[in-house]
């Protein structure tokens, strides 16, 4: 006992995690003890204020190159990037939360609401709805995705993605309407992601039993021993990359993902369609960076491979599509193979413009739902894509802003979609994977469809009586859709300042 030595914490460091879970604490002990009628105030004042701070301490410490915690966590450059964008994404997300939590018949439903099968609780407190547990909720989910990008061992990686991933299983089952579907995709998404969480382990294991320890370093070099046991090194390796890109939406472990982005209440959804994917390519890359990459000529082609299946069923499948948010959902699939060419790249170029792509993608994502939960009648969200014919006769401004979204999906120039694509193709060229390349160009065409044809419905189909008018939006949502469009914007007219931020960025510590 006398030599037990506790490691090393850099407190400093870890700040901005520290500060998130500090307030999810907080605002579940907040949640027990306030009036109903003053939670929604506090919780989303505490929210907001926690993801600020977290994100104020991001940038104090932006300069800091250490691993802590004996080993288990890796602040670095794309540690602190990572960790500046999940939070950036985070405050947007949290301001559409706030927005269809706080407003009377929001989007969200209490679990007591749930519990009881009725709609009781909602008529309480002047009519807004109890559902305030949100606001903790994902502020744990987010504290969970800054560990995950930032977990230099696998055990702590596992732990990290079970904080993440059950409170999103919570937060999708909360939609007011239409609860049952609602209810059936938190399922869904809780069976599948127990089972991507079970792969995920017992390639821990397996890698365990082939470097004798869980940390990236000694894996490292591990690999590197020419007498490796290959069998239990690529066995642990694909299962942990199913885990992986299970979180990441990509093919095949993508069938969640339709059912789970209609069935969530939107706001969770552009949530889980930004941040989350954020969390997912940033560990994969972590992973494969550090640990894996001398043997990079072996799971090359079978994540290449990945990447293609991924790219067609995404295009192939958005195609026919009739409900906007299961549109978003394979769009999201599509990009999830995007993304995959940037990180096969392996390479300084590869890793900086993945990381470009994911902030550009987060931004355009966000605003596209923020107007999909704008978009509604007397049932609640219309999202199947016969309800938005004619809108850009009735809505001109909002049916513009969608537009311009979808013509970034489609990678159009002066958006930030051209200049992402351009960015990961580019690296991916320069990193020998030019048939990726030419996969992910004829599959953009292919995507451009599905977008083109929602700007046709919307301003050259006549509005009929079943054409929901767009709700005014408040000041949140307001806010929400004018970042999300200007970076958009920004990031396709001067890129430059991001990119050279991603390409200082791009550099792992072991």
């Amino acid at each position: 006992m006398g030599d037990l030595k506790l490691p090393e914490i850099n407190y400093g460091a870890l700040s901005p995690m520290l500060i998130l879970f500090g307030a999810a604490c907080l605002g579940v002990l907040l949640e027990a003890v306030l009036p109903r009628g003053r939670r929604h105030g506090v919780q989303l004042t505490l929210a907001l204020a926690s993801l600020v701070a977290a994100l104020a301490a991001v940038i104090l410490t932006r300069n800091t190159r250490v691993v802590t915690i004996g080993g288990a966590v890796a602040i670095d450059g794309p540690t602190v990037f990572l960790w500046g964008s999940i939070l950036l994404l985070g405050v947007v997300s949290m301001l559409l939360i706030g927005e269809r939590a706080v407003e009377a018949g929001g989007a969200f439903v209490s679990q007591a609401a749930i519990t009881v099968g009725s709609d009781k609780d909602l008529k309480q407190a002047g009519g807004q709805p109890g559902a305030t547990e949100v606001y903790p909720l994902t502020i744990f989910s987010i504290g969970g995705m800054l560990l995950f990008v930032a977990a230099n061992d696998l055990l702590t990686m596992f732990v990290a993605l079970e904080v993440l991933s059950l409170p999103l299983y919570l937060l999708c089952a909360l939609a007011r309407r239409r609860r049952l579907l609602s209810q059936e995709a938190a399922l869904k998404y809780f069976l599948l992601g127990s089972y991507a969480s079970a792969f995920f382990l017992f390639g821990v294991a397996l890698i365990y039993g082939f470097a004798g320890a869980v940390d990236l370093a000694s894996i490292h070099a591990a690999v590197a021993d020419p007498q490796r046991n290959e069998v239990l090194l690529f066995g642990g390796l694909a299962l942990v990359a199913i885990g992986l890109l299970f979180k990441g939406a990509a093919a095949p472990f993508h069938v969640w993902t339709p059912d789970v982005y209609q069935g969530a209440p939107t706001p969770i959804t552009a949530l889980m369609a930004a941040c989350t994917k954020v969390a997912a390519f940033g560990a994969l890359l972590r992973i494969l960076y550090v640990a894996f990459d001398g043997v990079r000529w072996d799971f090359q082609p079978v994540l290449g491979v990945i990447a293609i299946l991924t790219m067609l069923i995404g295009a192939v499948l958005a195609v026919t599509q009739t409900d906007m948010k299961r549109l978003l959902a394979y769009s999201s699939i599509a990009n999830a193979g995007y993304l995959l060419v940037g990180v096969l790249a392996l390479n300084k170029e590869g890793l900086s413009s993945t990381m470009f792509y994911l902030v550009a993608y987060g931004f355009s994502v966000l605003a596209a739902f923020g107007i999909v939960s704008l978009v509604r009648d007397a049932e609640g969200e219309a999202t199947h894509l016969s309800r938005w014919a004619g809108l850009g006769r009735k809505s001109p401004l909002y049916a513009g802003v969608f537009s311009f979204i979808m013509l970034a999906f489609a990678g159009i120039p002066l958006t930030s979609g051209f200049t992402s694509k351009f960015a990961v193709f580019g690296a991916a060229i320069d990193g020998g994977q030019t048939w990726l390349v030419i996969v992910g160009v004829i599959t953009s065409m292919v995507l451009a469809f599905p977008y083109l044809r929602v700007i046709v419905m919307m301003w050259l189909s006549e509005p009929g009586e079943s054409t929901p008018t767009v709700s005014i939006p408040g000041f949140l949502t307001s806010a929400a859709l004018v970042i999300g469009v200007i970076v958009t914007l920004a990031l396709g007219v001067i890129p430059a300042p991001l990119l050279d931020l991603t390409n200082d960025a791009a550099q792992f510590v072991r």
